[in-house]
């Protein structure tokens, strides 16, 4: 049988045992359906009553334009040494440890609009017993990303086929106020290039979701 988003759904709401919290992975290249995915379990996930789950996405991460124009890597903006990928190994572990008695965790989060992480922009109430976290680097094993991937309790990789990728990846571009040139570019180029090293970690992934999976409506709405 054909994976479905009910069965994501499922298997996410089994991660926490024994009333501990389990943080869900959810990787993947540029525009594969990852922040759309997340998005759409934790809300299934909490219907209407008080936060079971959370989303923290891993953009919050990303280093200011500022510090990226110091060290000279703001033209491949989005690379993994473009990340406080330390910064982000750290959350996870304090996630893990944090029980129902301690007071909300604040994650940054990265408003796409100003293309700028900002502060304390997440918060993981204390009643959140399911993180889901997502971004492009989890499976990495160079440098700080390596201490990711222990901290999770499962890591799904959303793939798509190439073309619709890039055509999705093209049409965000443009939608947070590239020109149709500019966003090619950016998305052939720099994004290229992060993608080829998203793809080579997919094996290690516990899951790999096909576009089919992806929750109804999903074509509309993927990041």
């Amino acid at each position: 049988m054909p994976l479905t988003f009910r069965d994501l759904v499922t298997r996410a709401r089994a991660l926490p045992k024994g009333g501990r919290r389990a943080i869900l992975g959810i990787a993947g290249g540029p525009g594969a359906g990852k922040s759309t995915l997340a998005v759409s379990l934790v809300r299934e996930l909490n219907g209407s009553g008080e936060p079971w789950a959370a989303h923290v996405p891993m953009d919050g991460f990303h280093l200011a334009d500022a510090e990226l124009d110091r060290l000279g890597r703001r033209d491949r903006k989005g690379a993994p040494d473009t990340f406080d990928a330390a910064g982000y190994a750290a959350l996870l572990r304090r996630l893990r440890e944090e029980d129902e008695d301690d007071d909300p965790v604040y994650a940054p989060g990265f408003e796409r609009v100003l293309e700028q992480p900002v502060a304390g922009a997440v918060p993981v109430p204390a009643s959140a017993r399911l993180v889901v976290t997502e971004g492009n680097y989890l499976l990495l094993e160079t440098g700080a990303w390596a201490r990711v991937r222990s901290r999770l309790d499962e890591v799904w990789f959303c793939e798509l086929p190439e073309p619709e990728r890039v055509r999705r990846l093209v049409a965000r571009h443009e939608r947070y106020g590239k020109s149709h040139e500019d966003a090619v570019a950016w998305a052939l180029g720099t994004d290229q290039r992060n993608a080829g090293l998203v793809a080579a970690t997919r094996g290690r992934a516990d899951l790999v979701v096909p576009a089919g999976a992806l929750p109804p409506g999903a074509a509309r709405r993927v990041r």
